[in-house]
């Protein structure tokens, strides 16, 4: 593997770990506030802390837009917001009619869908690549599901919420790479979070109060998950492909199971544990070089 493209799959773990992290703040938050309120108020926290960023770097990202028209950046932000928000508000929902194992369960199957969508952008997955999902999906499945699983309505928007993260994915991997990643982050997330925020202050009953006593879980969310997290997504992805990054950032669900333990005293079943050896294989898997140098990367081209 190449340089640039392994310190690229390192962040995209480390995005990985933020967001495993981030599952224990979201369980606080909600004890504080709503799921709409708490979704805008992170995201207008990930894109405040990106602003800076983005003026302190006004002058080399000038150059960038000679290239790159505002038109496109805006475009690119808000449609990767308004997938963010989607995705995000079906999560939340879904979480609230069934199981959190069976929503990372369920959530977590982008690294399958993923691909399966690659295919109608005309691109053909490697064998190994179907091989390491199917291996994650099992781990996945040990990892979050108990003895019983059942299809219900929070299983439904999760699903949804699954297809929607897949799209965000593949989204970030067209507009990342002809645009700066820092400014499309922050745009996604001011739509993500202004929308939010407008169905927050329509449907629930937000008081300062409430963000005021569930302040740390919404600075974690918001800062770290949203500002930092998804900026690494994004510039990540300007060198890593859709199916692998999908791979990598599956991980959550099992640093998501570390924090438990860690901070909430959750202990790992054998389970659970062979599980996240699981997807940790996966992932090890998809990154293996090839016997050569023609036959390397996600994709090969369509016949």
């Amino acid at each position: 593997m190449k340089k640039t493209a392994l310190t690229s799959s390192l962040l995209l773990f480390l995005a990985a770990c933020i967001w495993g992290f981030a599952f224990v703040a979201q369980s606080l938050g909600m004890n504080y506030m709503g799921p709409l309120i708490f979704n805008g108020t992170r995201f207008f926290l990930g894109g405040i802390v990106l602003l800076p960023v983005v003026f302190m770097g006004q002058r080399k990202r000038g150059e960038e837009r000679g290239k790159t028209p505002f038109s496109f950046a805006l475009k690119g932000g808000v449609c990767c917001g308004l997938v963010l928000c989607a995705a995000s508000i079906f999560q939340q929902i879904g979480i609230k009619y069934t199981t959190v194992g069976k929503a990372g369960f369920i959530t977590t199957l982008y690294i399958v869908i993923v691909p399966v969508l690659g295919l109608f952008l005309h691109k053909k997955v490697r064998g190994r690549v179907w091989i390491a999902a199917a291996v994650a999906v099992c781990g996945l499945y040990m990892l979050c599901v108990g003895e019983n699983f059942s299809l219900g309505r929070g299983d439904i928007f999760t699903f949804i919420c699954s297809v929607l993260f897949s799209v965000h994915i593949l989204l970030i991997d067209h507009f990342a790479p002809k645009m700066d990643g820092v400014v499309l982050s922050c745009i996604q997330f001011f739509t993500a979070g202004a929308i939010c925020t407008v169905m927050g202050l329509i449907l629930e009953q937000p008081s300062w109060g409430q963000l005021l006593a569930g302040i740390w879980p919404l600075l974690y969310a918001g800062v770290m998950s949203c500002g930092v997290a998804y900026t690494l997504q994004i510039m990540a992805q300007k060198n890593v492909e859709p199916s692998m990054a999908s791979l990598i950032l599956s991980m959550e669900s099992s640093v998501s199971l570390l924090g438990g333990w860690l901070i909430l005293g959750q202990a790992l079943s054998q389970k659970e544990l062979f599980g996240c050896a699981l997807v940790f294989s996966a992932v090890i898997l998809v990154q293996l070089p090839e016997k050569s140098p023609k036959e390397s990367g996600i994709y090969k081209e369509a016949v």
